[in-house]
């Protein structure tokens, strides 16, 4: 693909009727959260809000990866702590676009969901996963911690599974996200789940969905306004250290890094 071909694909209506559907269709770095992925996401989401024949969203993926998370390639070379800065405020507009989109966000997956793509699905308002999706906090084996998007996962996780997957950093499957809070429904037929969803989201009234979506996310829309700078500092600060050096630069070489050795 070229740099001229969209990153996410927007389409109104197909397979959702009054639905707008944004594809992440960057393949070849795994669907990572490269500015232009990010600038196109935010782009879609204001034109499906903005669209009154659009009644809901849904999000999904080609290939074997819905989103791997923040495109590290894109760091090298730069100020590690200017790019960490920007990565972070974007990620800020993205999950809070979601949470506080007045329409009712579906994410559709049926693949591996890393990192930041951990924080999206959990600013959707629901989430159904195939049999081919995997699931993973990997942060801690680069020396950081997920930082911004616990603005949106610690209010879906319970407590206990937090733990063990913000310190393990092991997978998980769609069975077991859906039994600690991250999914809604693991299912064999994403595809029909997801219809039958919409079918039931254009049931609601739109200013009816539009209230009852701001009750559900009152208090992770709250803490997204009152710690997401905070968070963004303490994120900034991590990068550029020794640890995170090491970290980024053994998973690029596709090495274990030195404390894992």
């Amino acid at each position: 693909m070229s740099e001229n071909d969209p990153y996410v694909r927007y389409e109104v209506g197909g397979d959702y009727p009054g639905f707008a559907t944004l594809t992440f269709d960057s393949p070849h770095n795994r669907n990572a959260l490269s500015s232009k992925l990010v600038r196109e996401l935010v782009a879609g989401i204001e034109a499906a809000v903005a669209d009154p024949a659009v009644r809901g969203i849904v999000l999904t993926h080609t290939g074997n990866t819905f989103c791997a998370g923040a495109d590290l390639s894109e760091a090298a070379g730069t100020d590690p702590a200017a790019a960490a800065d920007q990565r972070t405020r974007v990620m800020i507009d993205v999950l809070r676009g979601l949470v506080a989109a007045p329409k009712p966000v579906i994410a559709k997956i049926d693949g591996n969901v890393r990192a930041g793509g951990m924080g999206i699905i959990a600013a959707c308002d629901l989430v159904v996963a195939g049999p081919g999706s995997s699931f993973a906090l990997t942060e801690v084996r680069i020396g950081m911690a997920p930082f911004m998007i616990s603005l949106t996962l610690l209010p879906r996780l319970t407590a206990r599974a937090a733990s063990r997957y913000y310190l393990t950093g092991e997978k998980f499957d769609a069975a077991t996200a859906a039994d600690i809070g991250l999914v809604t429904v693991a299912t064999e037929d994403t595809a029909a789940e997801v219809a039958r969803l919409a079918g039931e989201l254009r049931k609601g009234s739109p200013q009816g969905l539009a209230e009852s979506k701001k009750l559900a996310n009152a208090a992770m829309l709250a803490g997204i306004d009152a710690e997401a700078e905070d968070l963004a500092k303490r994120s900034a600060s991590f990068f550029g250290t020794p640890e995170v050096i090491e970290g980024m630069t053994a998973f690029l070489q596709k090495r274990p890094p030195s404390w894992a050795q």
